[in-house]
């Protein structure tokens, strides 16, 4: 096998051309019996096989500079740059990361796990290389839909200001993780399918040339017409005024066309951008069939494309999907809006029940905040659904535009907490530190799946401003779920067991963690105290001061970060009361980046387990007893 002799892209280049469409095959047949066993990014990956083997056959990395937009495109990539020992151990603890990671190779000049990020990041090292006078390459393969994402539109523009040398590859697959949307995406269909423009604009621009180039008025004349007639039959005008030279659009499964394309996009001193037609899941006919399914997906049997799943209660997102079509049935004021998320969030359901309540924006954050801000504010109940990492970018919209209105919108905020193996970029310990400090923001988490549906209905009765419901990537507890959802009074916590050896305040999934914590310290004698503490904001202040007056020792326990988190927020109570005689620790996400892993690997990396809260209670409060003895 060829595949046996690569370990590196020097090995790579010592190939003949022709060997390249095998060595394709063999790497897509690698990563589907890998991925069977591991999961992972499987059809985005063998959508971009002669891609990656054209860039490497090309170019000469690490000095030429690969950014690869989002990053879990980039599997072939790290084949080809020493890394295929590794795949067995691929999204899992101390294993190979699922993104480009720039301490795992030296081929791995940028990472992200979020998308459109990779035009600004090859515009800012091509505007280092030509600053510091090298000569290296740079080029950014964009696709999987990040094309549609505002911040790589506001990086083109830039790009084309510049006009430093630098190649954008457009992998056109028609696809981010769900179908996608928008004018810029029917542009490319266009441009995609129509097999005119390819030959008209051989055509059209030789006889071009051949207009003379006269004075007066008659030259701007030839000049109008010129630009006219390349309007009507070239295709990529849209980047060419953007000022990027266009090449394609070219069989991104033809490494010789590949090839050939890239070696004259080459030789354009300034910034071009290379089309590329791939197809998402190449090769795996069920991974071609579903892309959307297949485009992270979890173990699977190679044969029948049959995926291995979990036995047990239905998961969080399913309950949210659920709850959410029972009460969009009763209010028609209910609508979904979504940033290219509709499977992952949950909304295939409502979509298919409400397809006019359903609104997928393309992968735009911000756009989905603002644009639910306006419609809560004409007396809609817009319900955002979004990854809390997903979120993150969209909080100045939060701020400015739903907060500051104080227009009545329902966070549907999946993934919070420790994510598992899609790792630090993904998980979601961050959004309760960016949103309880903002004025009229009511954020909630649910114990159970039962507590979710409450939730859901507390949301949708509320009507005096925005207000989040935050949930895990789990699966629920299993428990008994109430006919009809009744809606829980704000700002008001529950205590789930009684005791007065030490009290835990716990948030979410957390809540399970505290009982089983309280469970071992019960079979030494000694009674926990466990609070639900299902309102992060507005705290229960009541009981808070209850607590105080009671004296016991407090641990707040939390799947976010410390920094700024439910524990910050009881300190700062006590703080503003001047209650001083209370004695708070706290256990969340220590301040570093939570690596990939299984969720309980992660959980028992920062200290979230039932163990280590009980041994932390058990030495806090004997300290607290021995200082007041």
């Amino acid at each position: 096998m060829l595949l046996d002799h690569i370990d590196s892209p020097t090995d790579l280049k010592k190939l003949a051309p022709g060997e390249l469409p095998q060595l394709a095959q063999e790497i897509r047949h690698f990563l589907i019996e890998k991925l069977s066993a591991t999961g992972g990014h499987l059809a985005p990956n063998l959508g971009v096989v002669e891609l990656t083997i054209a860039l490497h056959y090309l170019y000469d990395s690490p000095k030429d500079k690969f950014i690869f937009d989002v990053g879990h495109q980039a599997y072939v990539h790290k084949m080809l740059t020493g890394r295929m020992g590794r795949f067995d151990t691929l999204r899992q603890k101390d294993g190979l990361c699922g993104f480009v990671k720039r301490t795992e190779s030296e081929h791995d000049v940028w990472e992200a796990g979020h998308s459109s990020t990779s035009l600004s990041a090859a515009a800012g090292m091509a505007l280092a290389r030509d600053l510091k006078g090298e000569r290296n390459r740079v080029i950014a393969v964009i696709g999987d839909g990040a094309l549609t994402g505002g911040m790589a539109l506001e990086a083109l523009n830039h790009i084309g200001h510049e006009k430093r040398k630098l190649t954008v590859v457009l992998n056109d697959n028609e696809m981010s993780i769900a179908p996608n949307v928008g004018a810029l995406h029917n542009y490319l269909g266009k441009v995609r399918s129509d097999k005119t423009y390819r030959k008209a604009k051989e055509e059209f621009e030789s006889f071009l040339r051949k207009i003379p180039a006269v004075g007066g008025k008659l030259a701007k004349t030839a000049e109008r017409f010129k630009d006219g007639i390349k309007y009507l039959v070239v295709p990529g005008m849209l980047f060419e005024e953007f000022g990027l030279k266009y090449f394609g659009p070219v069989d991104g499964h033809d490494t010789e066309k590949l090839i050939d394309t890239l070696r004259q996009a080459d030789k354009v001193d300034g910034p071009v951008l290379v089309h590329v037609l791939t197809v998402k899941g190449k090769g795996y006919s069920p991974a071609e069939a579903d892309s959307h399914k297949w485009h992270g997906i979890t173990p699977y049997k190679i044969e029948s494309g049959q995926v291995v799943k979990s036995v047990g209660p239905p998961m969080y997102t399913e309950v949210f999907s659920n709850s959410l079509i029972e009460l969009a049935e009763q209010d028609s004021r209910i609508v979904a809006i979504t940033p290219a998320m509709p499977g992952g969030s949950g909304l295939l359901g409502f979509a298919k029940r409400f397809p006019e309540r359903m609104f997928d924006v393309g992968i735009a954050e911000q756009h989905a905040a603002t644009l639910s801000a306006a419609m809560a504010l004409e007396g809609m109940k817009p319900v955002f659904a979004v990854y809390s990492t997903f979120l993150q970018r969209a909080y100045d919209q939060v701020v400015h535009d739903i907060c500051r209105h104080n227009a009545n919108v329902i966070f549907a905020i999946d993934r919070a907490g420790l994510v598992g193996p899609d790792g630090e970029t993904h998980q979601g310990v961050y959004d309760i530190a960016f949103l309880r400090h903002i004025p009229n923001m009511v954020l909630m988490m649910p114990k159970d799946e039962n507590e979710l549906r409450r939730m859901m209905k507390t949301a949708v009765d509320y009507d005096d401003g925005p207000i989040a419901v935050r949930y895990p990537r789990v699966n629920g507890l299993g428990v008994p779920m109430d006919e009809v959802p009744l809606p829980l009074p704000i700002g008001k916590w529950e205590k789930t067991r009684e005791g007065d050896f030490a009290a835990v305040i716990a948030a979410g999934p957390m809540v399970q963690v505290a009982e089983e914590a309280a469970e071992l310290l019960k079979r030494e004698g000694l009674n926990v105290r466990v609070v639900n503490a299902r309102f992060i904001k507005p705290l229960d202040e009541e009981m808070l001061r209850e607590l105080a007056q009671e004296h016991l020792p407090l641990l707040v326990l939390e799947e976010t970060a410390i920094a700024g988190g439910l524990g910050s927020a009881i300190l700062e109570f006590y703080a503003q009361s001047h209650v001083t005689n209370v004695s708070v620790s706290l256990v969340g996400i220590p301040d570093r980046f939570i690596e990939h892993a299984s969720i309980k690997e992660q959980r028992a990396d920062a200290g979230l387990t039932a163990e280590h809260v009980a041994a932390e209670l058990r030495s806090k409060a004997l300290r607290v007893r021995q200082k007041a003895t």
